[in-house]
């Protein structure tokens, strides 16, 4: 930087990230690492909780700027399976109209956002009565999928 031992460089700012502190590698996919992302019940509004989550996607995709991600929007299986599909598919989109409005994202950085509802489980119980609250928690999720980087 100079020549000079002790010399300063003011007015610089800046920080490193490591790309891998920031994802989490999952069933041979490397995912945005969020926790889970909560709506209000029938609801697909960005609540407060899922808005700084959301806020740690953005900023994976502003400090990468190669990132492309899919959104894919799952329910546990209480309700009808084909509610639930569109009750995860408007969540889906919602977190995506999320990320780029306020994260000012190109929308090309956003392959898909998708609802599956019902149909991908990440705990697949024998019934669905079996399953714990915990388990249907767990199903309750949104995946921000890196496609590319």
């Amino acid at each position: 930087t100079t020549e000079e031992n002790g010399d300063k460089i003011t007015d610089i700012n800046f920080e490193l990230t490591n790309f891998d502190d920031l994802i989490v590698k999952e069933d041979n996919q490397e995912k945005i690492d969020v926790n889970p992302i909560y709506f209000e019940f029938d609801k697909a509004d960005i609540t407060p909780q899922a808005a700084e989550e959301l806020d740690k996607v953005i900023y994976v995709m502003n400090q990468f700027s190669d990132v492309k991600i899919k959104i894919e929007s799952h329910a546990d299986c209480r309700g009808n399976a084909k509610y639930n599909r569109g009750l995860t598919d408007r969540r889906a989109k919602s977190t995506q109209k999320y990320i780029l409005d306020v994260g000012k994202i190109d929308s090309s950085r956003i392959e898909s956002a998708v609802g599956y509802g019902e149909d991908r489980p990440k705990i697949v119980c024998e019934t669905c009565s079996l399953c714990t609250e915990e388990q249907h928690s767990e199903n309750r999720r949104s995946d921000f999928i890196i496609i590319e980087k």
